[in-house]
């Protein structure tokens, strides 16, 4: 949930992250999570502009970056849905012993599923976060609707800072029924 208000913070100021992963996640004494290392993060004109640069980590690629195709906030979702993968199965879902061969695992699109454990929810949540099609991917908005998330929210944020965060977006308070 914090790290899907942090990616909701960048990206309604029109910034796309580039290089999500565990290593730039950070845990605060306080279990506060922080996002990090913005050092590839491109800051875009538009909501919908679309960028071709090939920058990010090979195990948290989209698939379209892999595939040389120009990419936007869903990528930044597909590098998500791989952090959400790891965390329920400590391990990531495309793994390869070369380069080449992880590419082709993560344009086929292809992993186990997460353990029968988890929710109905939180499985669908991965499936479409992991969707080959960037536009089947939810916008971060849109994760923050689902309850599977929706429900941490108001457990996390003061009633002042959900009004800092969600006046000036699609989603208002009242969508959220946090207040």
């Amino acid at each position: 949930m914090q790290i899907c208000l942090a990616m909701k913070h960048i990206h309604d100021r029109k910034v796309l992250h580039r290089d999500l992963k565990s290593q730039n996640i950070f845990l605060t004494k306080g279990n506060m999570v922080k996002l990090g290392d913005f050092g590839i993060a491109k800051m875009l004109n538009t909501t919908n502009q679309m960028v071709k640069t090939m920058v990010g980590t090979p195990y948290y690629l989209s698939p379209e970056i892999v595939e040389g195709k120009k990419y936007s906030f869903k990528s930044d979702i597909w590098s998500m849905g791989i952090l959400l993968y790891e965390m329920c199965t400590l391990k990531p879902p495309f793994d390869a012993n070369s380069l080449q061969y992880l590419a082709l695992k993560i344009v086929n699109g292809k992993y186990t599923p997460i353990p029968s454990h988890y929710s109905k929810e939180m499985k669908n949540l991965v499936t479409a976060m992991l969707s080959r099609d960037p536009a089947k991917r939810p916008r971060v908005h849109d994760i923050l609707q689902m309850p599977i998330i929706k429900d941490r929210i108001k457990d996390f944020l003061t009633k002042t800072q959900q009004c800092v965060e969600f006046n000036h977006t699609v989603i208002h308070n009242k969508d959220l029924n946090l207040i």
